[in-house]
């Protein structure tokens, strides 16, 4: 098979596919049917885009067949009221219930995550889930042994991100750095790939804004995540594949409580040209 097919009953012949290409690897000219150029084959990145784009559907590429991308519903689609309460809405989570979440739920998650962008179409993000209570407390020992390490020899640091006064809360019964979450999600990606860190932080946040569909709320884990990235006893427990680091890491579960009010924030900084 071609890279791609076109059926020549359905096609308007409209170019589309070929201008919305981002490799420019589909010819197409006035009164003629689109085809792959000479190239297409190594250059395309199977970003989907010439299938999603097609008003007929006549264009089937091979490692994406029209009849496995499901038609946009447009009575789903957000406006613009609805996708601003939504965002306001969201809430950083710090208190769970005590209650597990389901493998099912947190595949869920992490299959609608995978559908946010990452550079190149690279989807280089891949994921490390800790959902055994036991195994959360004890990466939150590794934290605040971390953190004492870190008082000790780099004071300064350490204070300005308060790590004395959570060290002591912890050591007083109050988790502070995990917050009992029943899970603890960490997306990790080659330590070398030019564009892991941002595909990784990208599709954290699309899990992040996914995950009160399913009742669930999260919290990034940044005393957590930059343990994982320095410390040999965190990275030893976590056991990442060989030259991959953890670029990103959340909390999860289900809340304790809900929040009634959209809290203001500081109005932007913006500079037009």
């Amino acid at each position: 098979m071609s890279l791609f097919d076109v059926d020549p009953q359905s096609c308007i012949r409209d170019g589309i596919c070929a201008a919305v290409c981002p490799m420019g690897i589909i010819d197409f000219e006035k009164g003629a049917y689109p085809t792959p150029n000479a190239a297409a084959d190594e250059l395309c990145i199977r970003c989907g885009h010439c299938v999603a784009v097609c008003p007929t559907g006549s264009l089937s590429h091979r490692d994406m067949p029209v009849d496995q991308c499901p038609s946009v519903r447009k009575e789903l689609e957000l406006n613009p009221e609805h996708c601003e309460h939504f965002l306001r809405s969201r809430r950083s989570i710090r208190t769970y219930k005590d209650q597990p979440v389901s493998r099912a739920e947190i595949t869920k998650l992490i299959e609608m995550a995978r559908y946010a962008p990452s550079g190149h179409n690279t989807q280089c993000a891949e994921w490390l889930v800790v959902d055994n209570r036991d195994e959360v407390r004890k990466l939150t020992g590794i934290v605040a042994e971390w953190m004492r390490w870190m008082l000790a020899n780099e004071p300064e640091i350490a204070q300005s991100l308060h790590m004395d006064i959570t060290l002591k809360r912890y050591e007083k019964g109050t988790d502070v750095i995990l917050r009992d979450a029943p899970v603890v999600l960490v997306a990790h990606a080659p330590a070398k790939h030019r564009l892991g860190t941002s595909s990784c932080l990208i599709a954290l946040s699309y899990l992040d804004l996914a995950a009160p569909s399913l009742g669930l709320g999260t919290c990034w884990a940044g005393y957590f995540n930059a343990s994982a990235t320095i410390f040999p006893p965190m990275q030893q427990a976590l056991a990442l594949p060989d030259g991959h680091q953890a670029f990103g890491s959340m909390m999860l579960g289900y809340p304790k409580f809900s929040y009634q009010r959209l809290p203001t924030r500081k109005a932007p900084a913006i500079v037009w040209r």
